[in-house]
């Protein structure tokens, strides 16, 4: 039995807000912000349509939901940093 990967997400909104989330599947949680209202976000619902800006897998459910917090803990300008990092990578 193959072990589950989850992701910690960052959606950004089209009134430009970020929005971050964890899944284990993420194509299919980014199309249930878009299009879905009854599984996507409240926050998103309103705010669509909303595109994949970053992504990165932890090992675990427990690492994801930590991982979650710190980034909704973060500053918009710290998080706008995290996403350039990805770029330049």
């Amino acid at each position: 039995m193959s072990k589950k990967m989850w992701y910690v997400y960052i959606v950004e909104c089209r009134d430009k807000t970020l929005y971050t989330g964890i899944t284990t599947e993420l194509e299919r949680r980014v199309e249930e912000h878009n299009n879905s209202d009854e599984k996507g976000a409240r926050y998103t619902r309103a705010r669509r349509p909303v595109k994949l800006v970053y992504h990165e897998i932890v090992d675990s459910r427990g690492e994801a939901v930590k991982r979650e917090t710190a980034i909704k803990r973060m500053k918009r300008v710290s998080k706008i940093k995290l996403l350039k990092i990805l770029i330049l990578c």
